[in-house]
């Protein structure tokens, strides 16, 4: 039997990741946000929801540029502490012990610890309700090669130990039980 419960945001688990945002050094700032996704694969272009109190959501509005930073079980601490803690007060970078270095193709720092650095383009922002959603268009990926499969050219997600938010918890990822198509595969 099922019960009613009063509509909320219940479609977990999500990815915890890291967003890093800012023009200059100076103004170099993380924040965790799992309010994230894909919306379109051709061309590449995913969201991320930020209330508009927060710090970042200024940064990000003025240079329309930020960076997803995927997390891994050694970044877990680093992915919880960036957010709670504003950017007004730390530089997350220097208290975590991360290091910033300019992306490729926008205006903010990637997260060199990271496994993955998908740099993003604001095309536009829509005003929902507690938070922005910030659509963007993914125009560059920087993948730790050492993830790199060598035969298929893939980024092994499992190696990586990725983490991923669920009602307010964190999980490393568990094993893999299929692969997109497996249940109409033919056997062999």
């Amino acid at each position: 039997m099922k019960i009613q419960w009063k509509p909320g945001t219940l479609i977990y688990p999500l990815p915890a990741l890291m967003v890093s945002c800012g023009e200059t050094e100076t103004e170099y700032n993380i924040f965790t946000v799992s309010w994230t996704g894909t919306i379109c694969s051709d061309p590449p272009m995913c969201y991320i929801s930020v209330r508009k109190s927060r710090h970042s959501h200024e940064i990000i509005s003025r240079t329309k540029s930020f960076v997803l930073n995927l997390t891994t079980e050694q970044l877990a601490f680093a992915t919880d502490w960036c957010g709670v803690r504003s950017g007004k007060d730390y530089n997350k970078f220097a208290e975590m012990k991360l290091t910033a270095e300019k992306a490729q193709r926008v205006n903010a720092p990637i997260i060199c610890e990271s496994p993955l650095n998908i740099e993003c383009e604001v095309i536009e922002i829509k005003e929902l309700g507690s938070h922005d959603m910030f659509i963007a268009k993914v125009v560059n990926i920087q993948a730790d090669e050492k993830f790199i499969d060598p035969e298929t050219g893939a980024f092994n997600m499992e190696e990586a130990e990725l983490i991923a938010y669920s009602h307010g918890m964190y999980y490393k990822m568990g094993s893999r039980i299929g692969k997109f198509g497996w249940s109409v595969q033919k056997k062999k």
